[in-house]
């Protein structure tokens, strides 16, 4: 009986899982072994696609040991006391801002080569759908030709934004969005100072993913905060089938948006840690009132969408307070790794803070580069008094 066809996988799978295994084996891995855990993360792959990807990329991404096992650079020779790879100047395409720097790198890629307890706050909306922000579905998503992406009519006068298909994830995608965010997680913790806040839009379909790797990490769940808005998801009757079932919503409509936050462990008491670190809390909004977890928002007006064109723009009046509230001294670095169109560098910037961002698209680093001066003197509906 002829051998079934193995099926057709997503651009960088291969890569990713590799990657993940040489992480967690920083004296080298043979490939063999490379294989093996490979086949377990991805499914069925042929041993000749493992083999021909560590060929490839050797010794661009890879060293190749003589007794044939591979390992990262730096992860066992020229390490600092941790274990970890000693900063070093990489290629990676930078512009600076006043207090802001803007990379244009693949986070992972970047996060390896950075210092130890360097990073005091991360805010970031990353992609929670690995499968919508390949270069493949963006293709579709500029050309308006939909894709994995949702293209809402207009409503109400107001042109609706693409949203991505979250339902339409399968058990695969759903193991390497874990797997991505594991990898991810495991990468950043190295270079947070000890109390430094971790703050991560979510979505209610997907959050338990990005949560349990963030904890298996090493990280501290600290809660989630409540981003207070009425979006267009959710709510609709069955397709096909509005008039049969005119009293059912498929699912809720969604009213509020939740943000996970993670801590990295104190170093000592919270007071040890502010005193030595600079973290370790929120900035509270005044001497009377205490950083909350709800925080009321709306969607982003359409002058900013006009000056940061990206289909998850969070709106300057939430992510100010944000941001604001995740140094509780107002000292430190702010990091988004996955920063787009550079909105929560703004914020930041807006606000004072020094921050880094780093995107991988170049398409939205360009974005990010026009937009991020516009969106700092941007005026909020929160200066008017509105909110």
């Amino acid at each position: 009986m002829a051998e079934a066809p193995r099926p057709r996988r997503a651009p960088g799978q291969v890569r990713d899982a590799v990657l993940a295994i040489l992480e967690a084996h920083p004296a080298g891995a043979s490939v063999a072994l490379i294989i093996d855990r490979t086949r377990g993360i991805i499914g069925d792959v042929s041993a000749s696609s493992v083999r021909s990807y560590l060929r490839l990329n050797t010794p661009r991404l890879f060293v190749r040991d003589g007794r044939g096992v591979y390992r990262l650079p730096g992860l066992e020779e020229g390490t600092n006391g941790d274990g970890h790879a000693e900063a070093t100047p990489a290629p990676f395409r930078t512009v600076d801002y006043r207090n802001t720097t803007l990379v244009q790198a693949d986070c992972l890629d970047w996060l390896r080569l950075q210092k130890p307890n360097s990073i005091h706050a991360v805010v970031t909306d990353p992609p929670y759908g690995l499968v919508e922000y390949s270069p493949k579905e963006q293709k579709k998503l500029r050309a308006r030709k939909g894709g994995v992406w949702r293209l809402p009519p207009a409503f109400d006068g107001a042109q609706r934004s693409p949203l991505p298909r979250f339902t339409v994830l399968s058990p695969h995608d759903l193991r390497m969005l874990d797997e991505f965010f594991s990898r991810w997680a495991r990468s950043l913790a190295p270079v947070l100072v000890p109390g430094a806040n971790v703050v991560v839009a979510s979505n209610p379909l997907l959050s338990y993913i990005v949560s349990g790797a963030l904890a298996k990490a090493g990280l501290e769940r600290r809660g989630e905060i409540v981003r207070l808005v009425m979006t267009m998801r959710g709510g609709d009757r069955p397709k096909g089938a509005h008039e049969e079932f005119s009293e059912v919503s498929v699912m809720p409509r969604s009213m509020w948006e939740p943000w996970l936050l993670f801590r990295r462990p104190l170093d000592g008491r919270v007071q040890d840690n502010l005193r030595r670190w600079r973290v370790g809390g929120f900035r509270r909004p005044s001497a009377t009132s205490p950083f909350g977890d709800v925080i009321r928002s709306a969607p982003t007006r359409k002058e900013e969408r006009g000056i940061a064109p990206h289909p998850s723009l969070k709106p300057q009046d939430f992510l100010r307070q944000l941001v604001r509230g995740v140094l509780p001294l107002g000292d430190g670095v702010v990091l988004d790794p996955f920063c787009g169109a550079g909105s929560t560098l703004a914020a930041a910037e807006a606000v004072g803070y020094r921050s880094i961002g780093v995107e991988n698209d170049p398409k939205y680093f360009d974005v990010a580069c026009r937009a991020i001066p516009r969106l700092t003197s941007y005026t909020t509906a929160l200066d008017h008094g509105i909110l």
